[in-house]
């Protein structure tokens, strides 16, 4: 049995971070056993290099520290910001096993992204290097978990995007009850989205 501390990084864009991400955060945490869950913002995808709608990377991260004050299991990681671009996740894994020797890492990730899973870069290295926790997204198949690298987990299917958010609050819809109140009341006072 391994005393390594066991940490889930859950990567993305955030623009925004929503309540659909803390909900799996949190499930993630308390169903597969990790001490702490990490919410790493990515400055780019590089199979996203379109998204004109993306918002600078200290707003992202203004808004994901907003979302989880208070929630001491749940951090912000800010790594890849300081990593060449573009980045891939093998780099900001490599990187993170070299500064926290003491964790354990495994990487959650939604089947949508699953799905691209073998264009990524070096995704057999991955697998060693931190195991992959899959969740379920809408139309996308899940791994079977024969696979003793890749995990799936079955948490409930939360029908709520970012791309929606932003959709709705440049429609001036309600977006209220989808946002973390503090990162609602941000949104709307910076006039974000609009």
């Amino acid at each position: 049995m391994s005393n390594k501390r066991r940490i889930a990084l859950f990567g993305g864009s955030f623009n925004p971070i929503h309540i659909g991400h803390l909900i799996l955060t949190e499930y993630a945490r308390v169903n597969m056993d990790f001490d702490e869950v990490w919410l790493m913002l990515s400055p780019l995808n590089p199979l996203k290099v379109n998204n004109k709608d993306l918002l600078p990377d200290d707003i992202r991260l203004k808004m994901i520290r907003l979302a989880i004050d208070g929630l001491d299991k749940i951090k912000e990681c800010d790594i890849e910001l300081t990593m060449p671009r573009p980045n891939y996740t093998i780099n900001t894994l490599r990187k993170l096993t070299e500064l926290y020797p003491d964790v354990e890492f495994s990487l959650l990730i939604g089947a949508d992204n699953f799905a691209d899973f073998d264009k990524w870069k070096d995704p057999d290295e991955i697998c060693k290097l931190a195991g992959v926790i899959v969740y379920p997204r809408a139309g996308y198949p899940m791994p079977d978990g024969s696979n003793d690298y890749i995990k799936p987990l079955d948490a409930p299917i939360i029908q709520i995007s970012s791309t929606e958010i932003r959709k709705a609050t440049a429609e001036q819809r309600l977006v209220a009850p989808m946002l973390p109140p503090k990162v609602y009341d941000f949104i709307i006072s910076n006039n974000l989205y609009r």
